[in-house]
């Protein structure tokens, strides 16, 4: 071994360019082995060791190198090397070991291979010399070119270098893993089964010998013939026989009909095939080991049934109650088996032979056999049995089951005889002369009836069942009639009947108005009131249509009620009049009316408005022509006086509450004495005008005795009750004056006393106290004192 080792030119380190194993004071590098057998595609480890026992000296840089290959002054790095460099794994290290592993070897990687090592000291450079020479081979099958059924084989796996570790043989026969793990297989006794692709590789490595084909060579086995049909052939078809045998080399295929030879090839073909190709056939393998016949095969062609007639033992033409025998005949192979026999398109019987004893006219028609057997079916030609018979009872048909006005209408007689009958038409009793088909075009109600048929031949005669024609329409001529005149009183009973012409009959419903109310052909109203007025009709509505009644209205007519009595004129304050409306609800209204002052029989005035000019309490009276009814009463107060200025106005409060407090002092003796009233006041109420809701009772328990409040509730309310406190204070609650510029001072002192006399004590209602008028015109001047 070489080593090459660059040095400064100390020349006491010449003589180390030479060194056997490259050892030399204790460095060497070590290979083992140095001579390697690698297969093809498998991975390669190269075991190195290597020493630098010199005191001083570091290992820096450990690498591989092949053929010693040299650039830029060092030798090249194989790891550098982009073949190498995915491929080449360095397992050593910087110590001593330097083992390195090359993966997925080629022929290309058949080298040298050198291990190189540098050190601290620029003089101190490595390589090892010898190298490892690393030889690439791959795997050869070897085996006898023709081999023969019952032969002994040897295979053998070759490689051009042997391979450096021991290895396990594996062997393939197409792709599947063998048992033997010798580089030699022995096959004793070869059968054919054991021919086919053979291939060899190494355990733990993927390379694998090309696949070499042992050929093995058999004589003919027995040839077998199959058909591309099933077994039974029918006449007409294309027939295809095939010989299969087993046979290497192939065998030469020959083809019999019974001992005659008909053909040669692996496939023998007959087209159209007829019951004279019905034979035995056989095929023939022939090679140059042998030959064998094959079983025969039967053709058996068959074809359905051919030629089917029918037979009978009478002449065409036959009467009721002879008896007749039919016979069906036919050719088929198979032999027909199967017989059916057919009147029309119905099925009668099975069996050859068909009998009827005592033939009747039922049993006239068409009659057929039909024979079947495996292969299809065929029928006879139909042979007709006419037996004369009289006419049998007629039947009317293709008659709408709803007929309805309007529409046209066919009858068609049907009756089976022989031969045909002769039709007639009857409605009732009476012949229409009409024959065949009854059309009628445009029906109506008037149509309506039962309809028959006559049949008649030379044998008899028969009438059809009568046949209902029920001729519909929608509901017309609706009308309602009551069982009372227009003029209705409330609490009358009404009754309202519907009446309409329709088929089939209609449901009926009621409206009033457009609301349905009731259903029925008669709609009652026991003890009616006026909510019951308004027009009402009926509805008729079957399943042709619908039609709605003219309206008849109820005038429900009664005598006044609800009468009541309203001031007009309220939103005047002061009058020297009051308005009165009188209002009722009655029918018909009211045209009368008569009003009356309480505690009077004789009326005071008419019509439906009255002025009240005096206090009292009045009522009216309304009258219609079904009686009349009076209201409930109202109280009217009228005060009547003249006010010059606001100085009288104040002299009379002052003289009022001084009346007052006297009438508390003496209680009901000096009320009616003669007060000195020099203005006219004017209050018009009903008898809730001035309820007091919210402040009665506070007035009651805290009467307002404070002069200075006046100003800030002017129209509290006047409490006859206010204790005597407040009357000592003179102080007027809520009193109002009007003055009239041209009212006579007589009409005042002649209405005086009456006025005293009859004025209320009331209290406002709240509205009343919450508001505040004042009011300035012409005639007329408002103020509010207290």
């Amino acid at each position: 071994m070489l080593m090459w080792l660059r040095m400064a030119p100390a020349l006491h380190l010449i003589f180390l360019l030479i060194i056997h194993r490259v050892s030399s004071a204790g460095w060497g590098v070590n290979y083992s082995p140095t001579q390697l057998c690698a297969l093809q595609n498998s991975t390669m480890t190269i075991s190195c060791t290597f020493t630098y026992l010199t005191p001083g000296y570091q290992v820096m840089k450990v690498f591989w190198n092949i053929d010693q290959v040299y650039y830029d002054g060092d030798f090249v790095d194989l790891s550098n090397n982009s073949e190498y460099s995915q491929r080449l794994q360095y397992l050593g290290d910087k110590q001593q070991n330097c083992t390195v592993r090359l993966s997925h070897v080629t022929k290309t990687d058949e080298h040298e291979y050198f291990f190189r090592f540098t050190t601290n000291i620029t003089e101190g450079r490595w390589i090892g010399h010898p190298g490892v020479r690393l030889s690439v081979t791959d795997l050869q099958l070897e085996s006898p070119e023709r081999v023969t059924e019952g032969d002994s084989v040897r295979l053998t796996c070759n490689s051009s270098c042997t391979l450096t570790d021991t290895p396990t043989f594996i062997w393939y026969r197409n792709s599947h893993t063998l048992t033997n793990i010798r580089d030699e297989l022995n096959i004793s006794s070869i059968k054919r089964t054991e021919a086919g692709h053979y291939s060899c590789g190494v355990q733990g490595q993927t390379y694998i010998s090309p696949a070499v084909y042992l050929d093995v060579r058999y004589a003919p086995d027995t040839p077998v013939i199959s058909i591309n049909r099933s077994a039974v052939i029918m006449e007409g078809d294309s027939v295809t026989l095939i010989c299969s045998s087993d046979s290497n080399p192939p065998a030469e295929i020959n083809w019999f009909k019974g001992e005659t030879f008909v053909g040669s090839g692996r496939i023998f073909n007959i087209s159209k095939i007829s019951s004279d190709d019905s034979k035995k056939y056989k095929c023939r393998a022939r090679n140059d080991l042998g030959e064998k016949y094959s079983d025969p095969v039967t053709l058996d062609v068959q074809y359905p049934p051919r030629n089917v007639s029918v037979s009978m033992n009478r002449s065409a033409v036959i009467m009721s109650g002879d008896s007749v025998t039919l016979s069906c005949s036919s050719d088929s192979n198979p032999p027909t088996l199967n017989f059916s026999w057919f009147k029309g398109n119905k099925s009668l019987n099975t069996g050859r032979i068909f009998s009827i004893s005592k033939i009747s006219s039922d049993d006239s028609g068409e009659y057929k056999c039909r024979a079947r057997n495996d292969h299809g079916e065929k029928y006879s030609d139909p042979v007709t049995l006419d037996v004369q018979y009289a006419p049998d009872t007629p039947v009317i048909s293709n008659r709408s089951a709803v007929i309805m006005e309007g529409d046209s209408v066919t009858l068609n007689c049907s009756s089976d005889s022989n031969p045909p009958a002769e039709i007639n038409w009857y409605k009732g009793n009476t012949s229409l002369n009409t024959k065949g088909i009854f059309n009628i075009s445009k029906i109506s109600s008037d149509d309506s009836g039962e309809y028959k048929c006559r049949a008649r031949n030379k044998h008899g005669v028969k009438y059809s069942d009568p046949v209902t024609l029920d001729v519909q329409y929608p509901p017309r001529n609706i009308s309602v009639s009551m069982n009372r005149s227009a003029a209705i009183m409330s609490g009358d009973s009404v009754s309202l009947s519907c009446i309409s012409d329709s088929n089939p009959p209609a449901e009926i419903s009621w409206f009033k108005g457009e609301t349905s109310v009731r259903s029925g052909r008669i709609f009652n109203i026991s003890k009616i009131s006026s909510d019951d007025s308004g027009e009402y009709k009926c509805r008729y509505k079957n399943v042709h249509g619908e039609k709605y009644s003219d309206p008849v209205t109820l005038d429900v007519q009664y005598p006044p009620r609800n009468v009541s009595v309203s001031v007009t004129d309220s939103g005047q304050l002061w009058s020297d009049s009051v308005s009165l409306m009188c209002s009722s609800d009655s029918n018909p209204p009211a045209q009368n009316f008569s009003w009356f002052k309480e505690n009077q029989s004789s009326a005071v005035g008419s019509g439906q408005s009255f002025s009240a000019v005096q206090s009292g309490r009045f009522y009216c009276e309304a009258h219609n022509p079904h009686g009349a009814q009076r209201s409930d009463a109202v109280t009217v107060t009228v005060h009547q006086g003249a006010g010059r200025n606001i100085i009288i106005i104040t002299a009379t409060s002052v003289a009022i509450l001084i009346i007052i407090i006297i009438f508390v002092i003496i209680s009901l003796f000096i009320i009616k004495k003669q007060r000195s009233v020099k203005s006219e006041g004017l209050t018009v109420m009903q008898n809730d005008l001035y309820s007091d809701v919210s402040q009665k009772d506070q007035a009651h328990d805290n009467p307002v005795c404070d002069p200075g409040l006046a100003d800030e509730a002017p129209y509290e309310t006047v409490n006859p009750r206010i204790s005597a406190e407040c009357r000592d204070a003179e102080e007027i609650q809520y009193a109002t004056v009007q003055y009239h510029k041209n009212t006579q001072m007589k009409r005042e002192e002649e209405e005086e006393q009456r006025q005293c006399d009859n004025i209320p004590l009331q209290q406002p209602d709240q509205d009343h106290r919450q508001e505040t008028v004042e009011t300035v015109e012409e005639s007329v001047i408002y103020s509010m004192l207290k």
